[in-house]
């Protein structure tokens, strides 16, 4: 069994305790890749109480300031929410996004988000997802702890690998751009579009967040954003 192994990042856990029980539902299921962006404490004698043997995830647990920096590398990322939001983006339940982490040769470049305790991923956090992930959860009372959406997304990454039925993609993760340049294209994208008048900076509305979602779906790689940017490029020197 070849157990993929995704970065789990949890984006500015406000409980200690969170972090050690998130730590110990990956552990229960062979996870080891745990990811803090900016933890309102952490390290912690809660967590480590909570993590209960998960002691080593803790202690190899990467720390980062911002989610920009934690998932610059990654080339595939998830954003598990709750919440409906009001402009759509590709949805899967835990299930189809562990068989799409197990079709990966390259598990390591791909990140799972998971958000603060209260309020769950931004809309800005959720930005720099390629697709949401949604657990079937009761309608009536839809809100799970952190360490138990942990747990689920990691029983399925399990059990997909244990069936053994998704085949990995033979691409190479250098042939995608990375977020970190992908959040490059968007920066000089916005600036072009105010430069060419068509975005008012003052009254932004929703343009950037619909682009965001239209590249979204295509997963760029390198060559595209190249072309994207030089398109770009060119539209600057022509103003």
């Amino acid at each position: 069994m070849r157990l993929s192994q995704p970065r789990f990042v949890l984006v500015n856990t406000s409980h200690p305790g969170n972090i050690g029980g998130s730590a110990r539902a990956m552990k229960n299921m062979g996870q080891e890749h745990l990811c803090l962006v900016a933890p309102k404490e952490f390290p912690s004698a809660e967590a480590t109480s909570r993590a209960s043997g998960a002691d080593d995830l803790l202690a190899d647990a990467k720390q980062f300031a911002n989610l920009d920096e934690a998932i610059a590398d990654s080339v595939l990322v998830f954003g598990a929410s709750a919440r409906q939001r009001r402009l759509p983006m590709p949805a899967l339940d835990p299930r189809a996004c562990a068989e799409r982490i197990c079709r990966q040769s390259w598990p390591d470049r791909v990140a799972i988000l998971f958000g603060n305790e209260q309020s769950g991923l931004s809309n800005e956090e959720l930005d720099r997802c390629h697709y949401l992930v949604q657990i079937p959860t009761n309608p009536a009372y839809p809100s799970l702890n952190l360490a138990a959406a942990v747990q689920v997304i990691a029983y399925e990454l399990r059990m997909a690998a244990i069936t053994g039925t998704e085949k990995a993609v033979r691409v190479s993760a250098d042939e995608f751009a990375t977020a970190q340049e992908v959040e490059q294209f968007y920066a000089h994208l916005e600036q072009t579009l105010i430069a060419l008048g068509y975005l008012d900076p003052q009254n932004p509305k929703h343009l950037m967040r619909r682009l965001r979602r239209l590249y979204g779906r295509v997963r760029l790689d390198n060559n595209e954003v190249n072309i994207l940017r030089g398109i770009l490029t060119a539209v600057s020197k022509r103003l």
